[in-house]
């Protein structure tokens, strides 16, 4: 059995980094360890660097990139990273010694090609990097402590520097989605030393967040695998969330349920330094409730009154995705609110009445194979966003080399290197799939919250981005846009967990699809505690803390919600259609 967690069981380092799986709790643990040391007079540098980041929620005020004093934790400085307004900061820092002196129409294209996605993904890189090269933090800190992102953008961000540095030594002709006066080349150094602090033993400890759960378990086993590839080897792996005892058929199951994963756990990560956080059964905000987090339950009933009558079902929300007709379904969420499963059950509902579906996934983490089968009469299909790369990028050099010198063939083949071009080519298969899906309604599982934003923000920039590498424009992508922003023809249903994270994230989400002119109607709460009948007390308070987050949705929603209770065994195949009724 695993040790709980306990800072003093631990060869803390300068850098700690948390990272995993969006929705597994490495927000909650990397406050509570910085609280924690903090109030053991440790001087400590709380860092966010996740484009969805919920540092705000926790501590319930403003933030930035530059750093707040916590003044109720004397030793506590939080910063959080906004990536747009990073994107931003640097995109003026390139564009902005040439404003007066290039014409007009230069400047204009050096912006036009800073708008795009990996835009975002280097200036956060760069704020990150400045950070922990940066002597005078060093100095201030005892410890500086990061909140990455979800174990997907995690990856990519890491993957960065080298990435970037292959890019720019190997150019011959400054051309990227950077932007051709970028000039990346004194950030070189700075590159290379985060690289070496990330992948020193004796600087950096890598902490690992996962919960009791497969899913999770085999998401981690593959994060792990990754870090180590590209030298991240001082890893440590913490369980968040594990049921303590258990007195009522629900928490049994609960119990035995995370028993079953924990003796299943992977081999790669038994071979880690392994520790567990017990199931708290309270939302992670507020001083009071982080500085019990790795300490003890702190179990309080909340006494507030759900503001609806009778609970609703996903039936409900099928139903009305069925008699409006719709062509595209997304379900949209943070990471780890079950996207999967709900894309799964609303295809097997929609195919339950007739409707041909075509279930999909753009999520990089793809799982869906672990939830349904195609034996039910659904087509299933995964974009692979290798494949799809490079299927992309020798179409568009097999149409160059028909037309093109060598010296252009060279430039496109340098321009198609940028992190940008898998952006594309994951776009343009997408766009396909609901170009080709004829009478099928397609139903689309997509990644967590930050890389589907990323991701829908690529629409933008794909055609200035396709058009430099001297591609055709597929009728396909040309029609997506408007179709997606059809409520006619899209919906897009929103998953959320009746937490105060997940609730905000969601909301923050549809504030981001409003501005994209896509449209949201539904949300469905998942996993929920209240909709079950359970006695144990752990659990029914949990159980109560969601009741205020359950009136939050039916507010935002203007009722139109489910809520889908929490299940004691993984929901795939035909135990699916238990969530029909």
């Amino acid at each position: 059995m695993s040790k709980l967690f306990n800072l003093n069981d631990i060869k803390l380092t300068k850098y700690l980094f948390f990272t995993g799986k969006g929705g597994v709790g490495k927000t909650s643990t990397a406050c509570a360890t910085a609280i924690t040391l903090a109030d053991l007079g440790k001087r400590i540098m709380l860092v966010s660097t996740d484009p969805a980041s919920n540092l705000q929620d926790v501590f319930n005020r403003k933030l930035n990139n530059k750093g707040v004093e916590i003044k109720e934790v004397p030793n506590l400085v939080v910063a959080n990273f906004n990536p747009e307004e990073a994107a931003s900061e640097y995109k003026e820092s390139v564009v902005g010694p040439y404003r007066g002196k290039l014409p007009e129409v230069v400047i204009k294209n050096m912006e036009e090609q800073l708008s795009g996605s990996c835009t975002v993904e280097i200036a956060a890189f760069n704020e990150f990097s400045n950070f922990i090269t940066d002597e005078k933090v060093e100095a201030e800190f005892d410890h500086i402590i990061f909140d990455t992102a979800p174990t997907g953008h995690t990856l990519r961000m890491l993957q960065l520097p080298s990435a970037w540095s292959n890019f720019i030594s190997d150019s011959t002709h400054g051309a990227s989605c950077l932007g051709q006066l970028a000039g990346l080349e004194d950030k070189k150094e700075i590159y290379k030393n985060a690289v070496n602090t990330l992948a020193s033993k004796d600087l950096t400890t890598l902490i690992l967040v996962t919960r009791p759960e497969e899913s999770p378990l085999k998401e981690t086993k593959r994060a792990s695998a990754e870090l180590k590839n590209i030298g991240v080897n001082n890893q440590i792996l913490v369980i968040n969330g594990v049921m303590q005892s258990h007195d009522d058929n629900l928490s049994t199951a609960l119990y035995e349920k995370q028993q079953k994963a924990l003796e299943n756990i992977p081999e790669d990560l038994k071979t880690l330094t392994t520790f567990e956080i017990p199931l708290r059964p309270y939302n992670i905000t507020g001083l009071e409730n982080i500085r019990a987090f790795l300490k003890e339950d702190n179990i309080k009933y909340n006494e507030n009154k759900l503001e609806v009558t009778e609970i609703p079902k996903l039936k409900n929300v099928i139903d009305d995705l069925y008699n409006s007709n719709k062509k595209v379904i997304f379900t949209m969420g943070k990471g780890g609110v079950g996207k999967t499963t709900i894309a799964a059950a609303i295809a097997l509902g929609l195919a339950g009445r007739g409707k041909k579906v075509h279930l999909t996934t753009t999520d990089p983490a793809a799982h869906l194979k672990f939830v349904l089968d195609e034996g039910l009469g659904i087509r299933i299909s995964n974009i692979d966003e290798k494949e799809e790369l490079e299927k992309y990028k020798e179409e568009v050099l097999g149409k160059a080399r028909e037309t093109m010198s060598e010296e252009d063939l060279e430039y496109v083949e340098e321009d198609l290197r940028s992190p940008c071009t898998q952006e594309i080519a994951v776009f343009r298969a997408f766009a396909e799939i609901v170009e080709g899906s004829g009478d099928e309604v397609v139903v689309i599982d997509t990644a967590p919250t930050g890389h589907t934003l990323l991701l829908l923000d690529s629409t933008q920039s794909y055609h200035k981005e396709i058009q430099r590498s001297q591609g055709d424009i597929p009728e396909s992508v040309k029609k997506l846009l408007p179709t997606l922003r059809s409520e006619k023809d899209t919906a897009v249903i929103i998953v959320t967990l009746a937490e105060t994270t997940p609730v905000y994230e969601a909301l923050r989400l549809q504030e981001d699809l409003k501005r994209a002119g896509l449209h949201s109607k539904w949300w469905i709460i998942n996993s929920s505690m209240y909709a079950t009948n359970t006695t144990n007390k752990v659990l029914k308070a949990k159980a109560s803390n969601e009741i205020q987050w359950i009136n939050k949705v039916n507010e935002i929603s203007n009722g139109n919600f489910a809520i889908i209770d929490w299940k004691p065994k993984d929901v795939k195949g035909n135990e699916l259609k238990d969530l029909l009724k």
